[in-house]
């Protein structure tokens, strides 16, 4: 028996690929989908079929490509409706794997169609079970997202149901694989690993701990944040399907010269730098908006980046090709090229450049008491914010400045010092104010992290910290 999860931190999603006696399955695949046709080329599998534990809402799912590729067929559990083909499996219903045994497990709650997979092994006992976003480490899936006519505490309902009638009656030395791991926004607070067991969950997992359905409820539909605008997008296009990626590469991977992007700029096109955020603050070219490739990439393009707009790509050498592809990821096909040369080709034909000043904690500390017009914008979330900020920062988050109107507020003699955790953030909220004609800012370098500590900054808290 072979098992292994492949994990990807910027989206913190997990496919799995399962083998045994050259027959293979994979699990909730991504778009790019050479990783799987590699890992079974290694194993000299094939794949026998493509399982999806539901209509994922955080990234394009890599199903369709997968079966043009294998001529797999796409498993879906009860109550998924597609527009393509699909075997719609029952609730019970077995797939053999070489010797192995994948039993399907119907767990509405997340989404009505959600549905897990207890894998078993040669002997026949449950070795490990794929809960996709039904059973996280930690925590559950959100009830809240696509739940039809269905309110979010209907959803929760059946989610409850579900873990404890399919999920916690099975032994606790079960391995959970779950879909996504920490900072995924299809829960409310994933614990810090990809994996457990089913008794750890039984014994850690608030969601598994509430004492009865009300409890249950109350607990799951509390305290949750607005879901990322891509998220309805996403879950659509699995649900629809898409253009193949090879097709969608042809397309985008395409250089263009500084007088072809500058042509494109008078239709006021959209310019993304995905260079690291330290590059960017020192030139960058003008309106561009920073999301770099280093941080959690395909996560923010998806909530901040305007869907279906053409985007021209400003990108560190060589990694054009990854950025159209993790774009890709969330549904961003409308690439339009990239700046052949990048950067530095922008530089030397001798065409203007914006720049974002930063400034250590200790010059904020240094400015702060003699500057009336001085306001620290803390782009982090609610609940980051709550737990401790700077006392009289104004908390703007970095989802919340997609909308205009909310920086409509900033005055032209504002004197504007922005800053997250540790400074990604920051970078990106910096190149969105810009670009809205926002240019009387600074990004505070190294974050909250470093400015907790400085002398001159004090720390304020919430009495009540979100969750």
């Amino acid at each position: 028996m072979f098992v292994k999860q492949l994990y990807t931190n910027c989206l913190s999603e997990a496919a799995y690929f399962i083998e045994s006696e050259g027959e293979a399955v994979v699990i909730d695949p991504l778009r790019d989908i050479d990783a799987y046709l590699d890992l079974a080329k290694e194993r000299n599998a094939t794949i026998k079929y493509i399982f999806e534990t539901h209509f994922h809402a955080d990234f394009v799912s890599g199903h369709l490509d997968l079966a043009a590729a294998t001529n797999a067929p796409i498993v879906y559990g009860p109550e998924a409706v597609t527009t393509f083909p699909i075997y719609l499996a029952k609730d019970g219903e077995k797939f053999t794997i070489g010797k192995l045994t994948l039993e399907v497990l119907h767990t509405p709650g997340h989404t009505l169609e959600s549905t897990c997979y207890l894998l078993s092994d040669e002997a026949g006992n449950p070795h490990s079970i794929f809960t996709g976003d039904t059973l996280f480490v930690g925590d559950v899936g959100r009830p809240d997202l696509f739940s039809g006519n269905l309110t979010k505490e209907e959803l929760a309902g059946y989610l409850f149901d579900s873990l404890n009638n399919k999920i916690k009656v099975l032994p606790d030395n079960v391995i959970v694989y779950p879909a996504h791991g920490p900072g995924s926004s299809c829960g409310k607070n994933l614990g810090p690993h990809t994996y457990s067991t089913l008794g750890d969950e039984k014994s850690t997992n608030y969601a598994l701990k509430a004492a009865d359905k009300d409890a249950f409820i109350q607990e799951v539909t509390s305290g949750l944040s607005t879901p990322p605008s891509y998220f309805p997008i996403n879950a659509r296009i699995n649900k629809e399907g898409y253009d193949a990626l090879q097709a969608v590469m042809e397309k985008s991977n395409r250089a263009l010269s500084v007088a072809e992007v500058k042509e494109k700029l008078k239709d006021e096109i959209l310019i993304l730098d995905t260079r690291p955020a330290a590059e960017f603050t020192e030139g960058f070219v003008p309106g561009s908006i920073s999301i770099g490739l280093e941080g959690r990439f395909a996560e923010w393009a998806g909530s901040l980046l305007p869907f279906g707009e053409d985007i021209i790509l400003v990108t560190s050498p060589g990694k054009e090709e990854e950025t159209i592809v993790r774009l890709a990821r969330v549904g961003f096909d409308h690439v339009a090229g990239y700046l052949e040369g990048g950067y530095d080709a922008w530089i030397a034909a001798g065409e203007p450049r914006d720049l974002i000043i930063t400034v250590e904690p200790d010059e904020l500390a240094m400015d702060l008491p003699h500057d009336e017009n001085l306001v620290i914008v803390d782009v982090r979330k609610p609940a980051e914010y709550a737990d401790g900020h700077i006392e009289g920062a104004m908390n703007l988050t970095l989802s919340d400045m997609t909308d205009p109107g909310n920086l409509a507020d900033f005055d032209d003699n504002h004197n504007l010092y922005v800053h997250c955790q540790g400074g990604y953030r920051s970078i990106i909220a910096c190149s969105i104010m810009k670009r809205e004609g926002i240019h009387n800012l600074r990004n505070v370098q190294g974050g909250y992290n470093a400015m907790k500590t400085q002398e001159g900054l004090k720390v304020v808290q919430e009495k009540n910290v979100l969750n």
